[in-house]
């Protein structure tokens, strides 16, 4: 996975309507809702241009990552212990990414996040997070000097992508591209030739299968899987208010983008719980394509939406002759169909 760089906004236009099978229903094992009744506070207004941020992939449904730089007390002194946490925002929302975050900085400067008032994202008004985000991100500053971070936005259409895979395939279910996620990024910092020796992960699934499991892959650090890790680990910390506030952004950037306003409009916190969200999802949802790229139709919430107010679609099975099948027709083997060719016929070497 490549550094996204923050590109030029798209042309404003209503978002493209997803073509996901509405009537495909999650497990609800895949999904681990932990919605309750609090709605999501209004994203702290954008003062600054968040790095993390790409307007383009975030209106396109596109799932992308970003890396900052390699903090400079870090790239001065690199046989020092480096510490590294990892955490999620947006797990059990219907609307919107799920954003994975990590942070990592030299193991003895850990212990300064508390005094500059990290702690567990959820515990922090939307201004604090922004702040402290901001201050990592502006040069001169203490944390952007001893700070190094990177998300991996997962986009919604994605998710779902991964969760209604046909059963030929096998279902790519969420805390499996929740693991995979954690094991790139820490990779990744890994292959910029950073020292990481100690990794602090919030749990998804067992905490003691997890942490094998990252154990087995990262054999020269020493990993510590845990329930409520983002309030135990202030590495941990950092990383759950960089993928927070990402997440509340990209939230915010869709919603514009989508209106064609400056001002998003609020659709609650994303959860299915949330009145906000609900209303959104009844008043924007087309009867035969559903949504955009901004909801996760794995959701049993937006499934069930759809069997119940959408059109309903026949997927006719293919007969004996192979009938039904549009695939079949854009192989090299239909010789002779001008079929292949109604999207224009491949390039040769000589004209390109």
């Amino acid at each position: 996975m490549s550094t996204a760089k923050r590109r030029g906004r798209p042309p404003r236009k209503p978002a493209a309507a997803a073509t996901a099978e509405p009537s495909v229903v999650s497990e609800p094992s895949a999904i681990e809702d932990t919605a309750d009744d609090e709605v999501r506070e209004t994203a702290a207004k954008q003062a600054f241009d968040l790095p993390s941020i790409s307007a383009t992939d975030i209106f396109q449904g596109q799932s992308y990552t970003f890396h900052s730089e390699i903090p400079s007390a870090v790239r001065d002194d690199p046989t020092a212990s480096i510490t590294l946490g990892v955490d999620e925002a947006g797990r059990g929302p219907v609307l919107g990414p799920m954003v994975y975050g990590i942070a990592y900085c030299l193991s003895e400067y850990e212990e300064s996040f508390k005094k500059k008032g990290f702690d567990d994202s959820k515990k922090l008004t939307a201004q604090v997070r922004c702040d402290l985000l901001q201050e990592i991100c502006t040069s001169a500053t203490e944390l952007h000097a001893n700070v190094g971070w990177a998300v991996r936005v997962m986009s919604a259409r994605d998710i779902s992508a991964g969760m209604l895979r046909p059963a030929g395939v096998g279902a790519y279910n969420l805390n499996a591209q929740a693991h995979d996620t954690t094991m790139n990024l820490i990779d990744e910092v890994l292959k910029k030739g950073v020292n990481v020796k100690e990794i602090f992960v919030d749990t998804v699934g067992p905490a003691a299968t997890y942490q094998a499991k990252l154990q087995r892959r990262f054999p020269s650090t020493k990993v510590t899987v845990s329930k409520k890790a983002d309030s135990l680990y202030p590495s941990v910390s950092v990383a759950s208010v960089c993928a927070k506030v990402t997440r509340d952004f990209a939230l915010e950037e869709y919603f514009k983008l989508a209106s064609g306003s400056d001002e998003a409009s609020n659709n609650g916190s994303g959860y299915p719980s949330d009145p906000k969200t609900v209303a959104y999802l009844k008043g924007s949802m087309d009867s035969l394509f559903g949504w955009g790229s901004e909801i996760r139709f794995s959701w049993s919430t937006a499934a069930g939406m759809l069997k119940k107010d959408a059109e309903v679609v026949d997927w006719p099975d293919n007969d004996d002759e192979g009938n039904g099948d549009i695939g079949a027709f854009m192989s090299a083997s239909a010789a002779g169909s001008d079929v292949r060719y109604w999207f224009g016929k491949p390039a040769t070497a000589a004209e390109l």
